[in-house]
């Protein structure tokens, strides 16, 4: 109901915001470029759209309690507990953590029972010097090695051996001249001055015709040729391989190994020995019993979930905060900024604290007792 009448506020608010803008005559406002607006009514303007805001963040943070009692009051209602017992207006409660209420109680506990301890009494020797028999008398077996001579020996390696040897043919280079043609005669035409260079003309007449011809002789014609001739055909030849022989050292056995028998007498040696004077004996101890005063630690109180008074948000201003953290860093359970805003660091170091003085804790408020301890206003 309580919001309905911030938003019927507010909406009346901004109609008067609206309607503040309009000139004596009831017309509109002219724009500021025409006609300059009186300024008793923008400071009344201005006065309003701040109430409006403040309505607004008004109505919005009574929205987020409301959310927030809802989603107690749903949390309550499971535990069969929906508002907290005698709860006082301008008070915050919240459901926190109670820790576990503990004391302390001494009680007599028996330690050790009473028993008993056997102590072994030792025994008491003496040193004697007595003659033992250290070795007995025995006889062994000698080995006398064999003799053996180094001789000189001349051995056969390789025996006489033959082999046939190819001797390849030799060969030569021969120059010979061989007829190509043999000397001839022929009847050639022309006087027999014109033939006195290339033969002898044996004969001249004169044909039918009258015309000259010539009986020549054209000698034999001869070649130059070189050609290889066998200077000496292949042959082979028998070639001995003489014997080989070495000459080698032996060890020749001269005499053989033989063995013999040597007696050994008997040792005797003086030697320190410890004889038992006293045996050992066992005495027995009684102990007594032990007891001791230990501190037991019994619990009082449960853990549980219960309404307690909280810090307002209200109250948690940057200024209540600071103190907060400083104090919280001083105790060694904050090690974050000294910024004034409480974040999800500053509530763990509440707890912290909190738990460590028994104190209730809780995830999103600070218990009036964390508060009250640590200074902060309320």
């Amino acid at each position: 109901m309580r919001n309905r009448i911030l938003a019927i506020s507010i909406a009346a608010l901004a109609g008067a915001a609206v309607s503040g803008c309009v000139t004596s005559a009831g017309a509109p406002a002219q724009p500021a470029s025409v006609t300059r607006a009186d300024p008793a009514q923008e400071r009344v303007i201005a006065e309003q759209q701040t109430r409006i805001k403040t309505l607004e963040r008004e109505l919005e943070e009574q929205e987020r309690t409301a959310a927030i009692k809802a989603e107690a009051a749903t949390t309550a209602s499971v535990a069969g507990d929906l508002f907290p017992p005698d709860a006082e207006a301008g008070r915050c409660y919240a459901r926190v953590l109670v820790p576990a209420q503990y004391r302390e109680d001494q009680e007599t506990v028996l330690l050790r029972e009473a028993s008993e301890r056997v102590e072994i009494i030792p025994a008491q020797y003496e040193q004697v010097e007595e003659t033992v028999l250290v070795r007995e008398a025995s006889s062994r077996l000698e080995i006398i090695p064999a003799r053996y001579e180094t001789r000189t020996e001349t051995v056969l390696v390789q025996p006489e051996t033959t082999s046939i040897e190819e001797i390849p043919a030799t060969y030569k280079t021969v120059t010979e001249e061989v007829l190509v043609a043999p000397a001839r005669t022929e009847w050639k035409r022309g006087p027999a001055a014109s033939f006195a260079a290339t033969g002898s003309v044996l004969e001249s007449r004169t044909s039918d015709t009258g015309e000259v011809i010539c009986l020549v002789e054209v000698p034999a014609q001869y070649k130059t040729v070189t050609t290889t001739v066998v200077d000496q055909p292949a042959r082979t030849r028998e070639i001995v391989m003489p014997a080989e022989y070495k000459t080698i050292e032996q060890q020749v056995l001269v005499e053989p190994a033989t063995t013999r028998e040597i007696s050994i007498p008997a040792e005797y040696g003086t030697v320190t020995v410890t004889k038992v004077v006293q045996p050992a004996a066992e005495r027995r101890v009684e102990i007594p019993a032990e007891y001791d005063t230990v501190t037991k630690r019994i619990t009082v109180g449960e853990e549980r979930v219960e309404w307690r008074r909280v810090v307002c948000d209200v109250n948690l201003t940057p200024s209540n905060i600071r103190t907060l953290q400083t104090a919280l860093r001083d105790g060694g359970h904050y090690s974050g900024p000294i910024d004034g805003i409480l974040g999800r660091q500053t509530l763990a170091g509440a707890n912290a604290y909190a738990i460590s003085e028994g104190l209730p804790t809780g995830s999103n408020y600070i218990a009036i007792q964390v508060a009250e301890q640590l200074g902060l206003s309320y």
